[in-house]
């Protein structure tokens, strides 16, 4: 069995012109969130991902699994 943390999912992060911060788990099609700051944006995108999988748990489908590799590229 592995344990993965939720800190080792590959997230892509950015910037708006407008200054907002982005997250994207490219790995999750569809899990992307903003923010005002760029760590504002990875803890929505994290927590949208977990109620993605409680979603699917409860409505007895497979939890889509992301890729895991080092690191939250910029």
């Amino acid at each position: 069995m592995e344990i993965v943390s939720a800190e080792s999912i590959p997230i892509v992060v950015g910037r708006e012109e407008d200054g907002r911060g982005w997250a994207d788990i490219e790995s999750m099609p569809g899990v992307m969130a903003y923010g005002a700051t760029r760590d504002s944006a990875i803890a929505a995108v994290r927590a949208l991902a977990f109620r993605i999988a409680a979603d699917c748990i409860d409505h007895g489908e497979e939890v889509p699994a992301p890729s895991y590799e080092e690191g939250i590229r910029k």
